[in-house]
């Protein structure tokens, strides 16, 4: 069958208008320079998503925690929650807008979120085809970091993924093309600009922590042009940070060596594309626990959001199971959040109490069901333990424990 040149010339102006698109992004990130200073807001504004499923339920709980633990600073005016209703699928859907205007608009008033899972429609699910809310975000407040940490000190874990989060195949995934009955284009995207200050971000993060090795994972042997391109920034980013080593892993056999416990030790902080970050994050979350283990932040220049790894998981709250769900997940990011904002020796606390509370001591067990404790059960016991004067102690005779 011949080509059909009108079919061809659609693709082409399709094409082009991405083109256009991403250009124009170069040009704004070469603009944007300097970061917020959270340590001179006042207050910090945190907002609130609950999000679609079990999402209300977790972030309600994790703002629990954290409302208990800055109550002083909630008292001084430093601090302050602000609660966004809107980002429901129903509301999405009806508005055929992945973020409604208002809501985006409540959003940018705060200066950082702390995020409950969204749905993201798929074919045949019976919502319309509008784009991932997650990924509508990034793109909107240039959240360009996805910074996803995994720690299992028994084991000697003690990884850092950072995740591009702006470009990749999730950058115009909504944006492909049937070009005919039988062909389909998706388009991929991977600019000098955004490669070097994820890069960049992973880099200075190893300095910052003490870390001596950065990992670069692509498959640039095979997807030559924009994986090789995101591997020949790194070795131009590693020059300026001469006391720290990094080399290239291809993403298939990193997604093995994760799971290799006689090497999975050596690796520290990771920086990899879009779409091979999002999988091996996942991957990652299973061996800490699960992906209700583990949190996320999402953080540009000026803005940041903090969410769970994992989905708004329908099935529990139409099962009637919703306050069974584990708020570990937003609670590890609103740790993280704790940090990013300034107030790290609280996020570090959290980290702790997650750990010994999830990981160790397990007085309070969930199980997503009537079996388990209920994510308020679990709030609680959080709050206890994060309180306990010698929580440093308990937990690192946990972690002697679990090494012996």
């Amino acid at each position: 069958m011949a080509a059909d040149p009108q079919a061809i010339n659609r693709a082409k102006e399709h094409f082009g208008v991405i083109l256009e698109q991403q250009l124009a992004r170069i040009e704004r990130m070469k603009q944007d320079k300097g970061w917020t200073d959270y340590t001179k807001l006042k207050p910090v504004v945190i907002g609130v998503i609950g999000g679609d499923g079990i999402g209300p339920m977790i972030t309600a709980e994790t703002q629990r925690v954290l409302e208990y633990l800055l109550r002083n600073e909630v008292k001084s005016g430093k601090v302050k929650f602000r609660t966004i209703n809107g980002l429901t699928i129903e509301n999405r859907a009806a508005q055929l807008k992945a973020i409604p205007d208002d809501v985006l608009a409540e959003i940018k008033q705060c200066n950082v979120t702390l995020k409950g899972p969204t749905h993201t429609p798929e074919q045949g699910d019976g919502w319309p085809n509008i784009e991932s809310a997650n990924v509508a975000m990034r793109k909107e407040l240039d959240l360009f970091a996805n910074v996803r940490p995994v720690r299992m000190p028994d084991q000697n874990i003690d990884w850092t993924f950072f995740r591009e989060n702006t470009e990749d195949m999730y950058a115009v995934g909504s944006q492909g093309i049937n070009v005919t009955e039988d062909l389909g284009i998706d388009f991929r995207v991977i600019t000098t600009q955004g490669s070097e200050r994820i890069i960049d971000a992973a880099f200075a993060h190893a300095k910052k922590t003490g870390k001596t090795k950065v990992s670069i994972v692509t498959k640039a042997n095979i997807i030559k042009t924009t994986d090789g391109k995101f591997l020949d920034v790194a070795a131009k980013v590693a020059k300026n940070y001469p006391g720290i080593t990094w080399d290239g892993w291809y993403i298939d056999i990193m997604t093995a060596m994760l799971i290799n416990e006689a090497r999975r030790h050596e690796f520290q902080v990771m920086a990899l594309p879009n779409l091979y970050g999002d999988i091996i994050t996942d991957e990652a979350a299973q061996i800490q626990g699960g992906v209700g283990t583990a949190g996320s932040a999402n953080i540009g220049q000026h803005y940041a959001m903090f969410e769970a790894v994992h989905g708004d998981a329908p099935r529990m709250v139409k099962e009637g199971r919703a306050q069974y769900a584990d708020p570990s997940s937003v609670a590890r990011a609103g740790a993280m959040m704790l940090e990013h904002i300034g107030y790290a020796e609280i996020g570090k606390k959290l980290h702790m109490a997650l750990d010994v509370c999830g990981q160790y001591e397990k007085k309070v067990v969930m199980t997503g069901r009537n079996t388990g404790a209920t994510g308020q059960q679990f709030g609680d016991y959080l709050m206890q333990t994060v309180e306990d004067p010698t929580l440093e102690s308990r937990f690192n005779s946990y972690v002697a424990k679990k090494t012996k």
